[in-house]
């Protein structure tokens, strides 16, 4: 179970990684889901 917990976690963030290209990428993926979570947070 372990090993089957840690591949799914390798292939997201394989996944993860992949679709924001770049490091850049990565860093406004982030933003933009801090600042969702910030605007659901004040509702």
């Amino acid at each position: 179970m372990k090993r089957f917990c840690s591949l799914i976690l390798l292939i997201v963030t394989l996944v993860i990684l992949a679709g924001c290209n770049t490091t850049a990428g990565f860093g406004r993926d982030v933003e933009k889901a801090g600042n969702w979570i910030e605007e659901k947070a004040a509702d």
